[in-house]
């Protein structure tokens, strides 16, 4: 057993912190009791830490794991799928160094071996929830539009596969589940860094998002929409998408969809303003930064209005690995929803915790409550006063143990 006391306890809840907290994570790695220090018992034989602060470990509700080191899509697709996994794993320790003990990775040829080896402790990282490749329509976001069609179609080293027609798409869904994914992404709108569409043309017709959504749901499975029109994001809500990726234009009906459906939204800000900061240093084709720089202040303006009318906004960062977005930075997001949305520092750490959770399907990750994984930051600093402490934990505990990397 272990025992870990803070000064200030972050308990990723919309509840005030706990001074003088106390966690207590039993033998399998979950925690037994949390509470003020005075009214948790301290067993005498367990281990016994103390810090100046606690919190939940965080979640990354939109990585890539494949370990890509350009930003040139075309790179992308003719790496080979064995040395994106060599420096994904490289990643998944900088994420876990990071304070990052969950991520949902929406789109790799790497992530379900790399969740294997993570759950069997032979690489460290975090807690991988996975897609695998994502689901595209032809021309779609996912497509490969600078190869022939023939290439393309093979899904062979890309972060998408293709599907057309309700049929097609319910196969595909249907595929994804046999390889055991613990999330279903779809495209239902164009996008920044493909070449021959657009952020806020509509993709997927509604039989083909609900045959995807209704295989998922079936087996209890998420569904995830990259969705940055208002069309899309419509149709991925009417059709019951269970998360909006991006979203660069949410208007009015879309507010009223994600209230009436309890979707949650996970904005992905931080690779927006890397791109726009730093992307044509690093390869980002010219389409994309155009169509970046073209939906930057509609999209700031979309977060806030659904932080403003409490839509749930989860802590995602879209990054993939090279410069200018490199996995662990991935703190950067919750440093935006401060600066640019809005939010306070406390509401910043419930996105990465207690709303990222909600994107997986796991309900013991999160926050940090009786029966759930001891998953917890050990910091210098109380997190809700300034951020800045969680960019470098003093220790990161999964399950209740210190991580030596």
């Amino acid at each position: 057993m272990r025992v870990i006391d803070a000064d200030v306890l972050v308990t990723g809840l919309d509840a005030e912190p706990i001074d003088d907290g106390r966690l207590v994570v039993d033998e399998e790695g979950a925690i037994d009791a949390v509470g003020p220090r005075e009214d948790v018992a301290a067993p005498p034989d367990a281990a016994h830490d103390t810090y100046p602060a606690v919190a939940p470990g965080l979640i990354d509700a939109h990585v890539h794991l494949q370990g890509t080191r350009t930003m040139n899509p075309l790179v992308w697709t003719t790496e080979s799928s064995e040395l994106g996994t060599a420096r994904a794993t490289a990643d998944l320790r900088s994420l876990l160094a990071a304070g990052f003990t969950a991520v949902r990775d929406v789109g790799s040829t790497t992530g379900l071996g790399l969740r294997e080896a993570v759950a069997e402790g032979t690489i460290p990282g975090p807690r991988v929830f996975t897609s695998a490749q994502s689901i595209s329509q032809t021309g779609g976001h996912g497509d490969s539009h600078f190869l022939p069609y023939e290439w393309a179609a093979t899904g062979e080293g890309s972060l998408a596969t293709l599907a057309d027609g309700a049929d097609e798409c319910r196969k595909e869904a249907r595929k994804r589940i046999r390889n055991g994914v613990d999330v279903l992404k779809i495209m239902t709108t164009g996008g920044v860094l493909s070449e021959k569409d657009a952020p806020d043309q509509s993709q997927f017709t509604d039989a083909e998002i609900r045959a995807f959504v209704e295989e998922a749901h079936r087996v209890g499975i998420p569904v995830a929409s990259h969705a940055q029109g208002a069309p899309g994001i419509k149709a991925a809500l009417r059709n019951g998408v269970d998360t909006i990726e991006h979203g660069f234009w949410v208007d009015e009906e879309c507010l009223e969809l994600f209230e009436e459906t309890g979707a949650t939204f996970v904005p992905t800000l931080s690779i927006m303003h890397r791109l726009l900061e730093h992307g044509a240093d690093h390869g980002v084709p010219d389409y994309g930064l155009e169509k970046a720089r073209e939906a930057s202040e509609a999209h700031l303006d979309s977060v806030r209005r659904a932080y403003e009318n409490d839509v749930p906004i989860a802590t995602g960062t879209d990054f993939l690995g090279p410069e200018p977005v490199p996995h662990g930075e991935n703190a950067l997001e919750l440093e935006l929803l401060v600066e640019e949305i809005g939010m306070s520092e406390h509401e910043a750490l419930q996105s990465a915790t207690r709303i990222a959770a909600r994107t997986i399907p796991d309900d013991d990750v999160g926050t940090l409550e009786v029966g759930n994984r001891g998953d917890v930051l050990a910091l210098v600093g109380d997190p809700c006063e300034d951020l800045e402490a969680i960019r470098t934990p003093e220790t990161v505990y999964v399950d209740g143990e210190p991580v030596g990397l």
